[in-house]
């Protein structure tokens, strides 16, 4: 029986099976929505994750990632940016429905994380036009200020909403409540997506405490501290009914475990723990 409403972020089994045995274990368990990243593709080939997911009616609510667009030096600058716009491709090819982006960090020995931010902004200027062409909205995935340097400057909703609104309806925001569920200004920030029409994904999983691994720990929904029903309520309220896309990165946890059991325990839990 098909489950409405839960997506598959691929990194959730990332490390048991390659791109086709994990689509086929997620079609075992009734899932026809996943999100996988760009290595897992480049594993399987393009064209072959492509016939995968289609000859299959799966949809995808996103590829990961593109972003990264912070730059020591006009060389690398443009290295990213035809970083992206290959990304934008292989969104496209999917028929995705985002591109999500992870921003970047401080580039090279930088100090300065204003300049950084700027450059955010001006790389999604610069790829936007070839991403409108291709079909393909930009998601803004805001992280956990604890990312600020290495993996993404933009930290709060509130700043990624401010980053998308001038650059037009095909840039919106990628919720993910790791990054997000601390934030104390959340509620009004997920109502002002919501008024803008850029909302453009809804990631879930659970804030463990303790955590070990602030990459490499997060939790199945239902065993941290975050209120997912809570913040899903918020995003419904929003106006967003697309699917929860579960993304678990647990190398001492749910990567060890056999990945038929990762994907039905995903199930319980949306069922569970997530549904508003």
């Amino acid at each position: 029986m098909q489950v409405e409403g839960l997506s598959i972020n691929l990194a959730t089994i990332r490390e048991q099976c390659g791109f086709a045995e994990a689509v086929d274990i997620c079609l075992k368990h009734g899932i026809t929505s996943i999100a996988p990243w760009r290595d897992q593709v480049a594993k399987a080939g393009l064209d072959e994750a492509v016939r995968i997911v289609k000859s299959n009616g799966i949809k995808l609510t996103g590829l990961c990632r593109g972003g990264f667009f912070p730059a020591a030096n006009d060389a690398d600058w443009q290295k990213n940016l035809d970083d992206n716009r290959r990304a934008i491709d292989e969104a496209a090819a999917f028929s995705a429905d985002c591109l999500v982006l992870v921003v970047g960090g401080l580039p090279g020995s930088s100090k300065d994380i204003v300049a950084a931010r700027q450059m955010v902004f001006d790389g999604i200027a610069a790829v936007l036009p070839h991403a409108q062409a291709a079909g393909v909205k930009l998601a803004i995935e805001p992280l956990h200020p604890m990312y600020a340097a290495d993996r993404a400057c933009v930290n709060t909703l509130g700043q990624a909403l401010d980053m998308c609104e001038p650059l037009g309806e095909d840039v919106g925001v990628a919720i993910d409540v790791y990054h997000v569920w601390w934030d104390p200004d959340l509620a009004n920030q997920i109502a002002r997506a919501g008024r803008m029409n850029r909302i453009f994904a809804h990631h879930i999983c659970d804030w463990l405490v303790p955590t070990g691994d602030m990459l490499l720990d997060r939790g199945m929904m239902g065993d941290g501290v975050i209120d997912l029903k809570g913040i899903r309520r918020m995003v419904e309220a929003a106006g967003f009914f697309g699917a929860q896309e579960v993304e678990i990165f647990s190398a001492e946890n749910w990567w060890k475990r056999p990945a038929d059991e990762v994907i039905a325990t995903c199930v319980e839990r949306f069922r569970s723990c997530c549904q508003a």
